[in-house]
């Protein structure tokens, strides 16, 4: 299969499971179980619980995907009066 096929979505981590294992809540409310990426590992990026990242799915089996990357933390400036 080659990297044209995949699907790709933005989604939420609610739950890391061991062996770098986490629970991803896409944008479309499906939660799929999802594991890091090799270059992620390889550069010891940290995904933890609350961090938006994007996701590969293969479309024979959308029950599983790869972290492909972390998305930046959107921060709002606090309101001033």
């Amino acid at each position: 299969m080659a990297k044209d096929d995949l699907i790709v979505f933005n989604g939420e981590v609610i739950e890391a499971l061991p062996n770098a294992m986490f629970k991803v809540k896409l944008e479309n409310d499906h939660v799929v179980l999802a594991h890091i990426s090799g270059k992620m590992r390889k550069f010891r990026i940290m995904v933890s619980v609350g961090n938006d990242v994007e996701v590969e799915m293969s479309p024979y089996d959308l029950s599983k995907g790869r972290i492909r990357k972390r998305l930046p933390i959107v921060r709002t400036p606090p309101k001033s009066s």
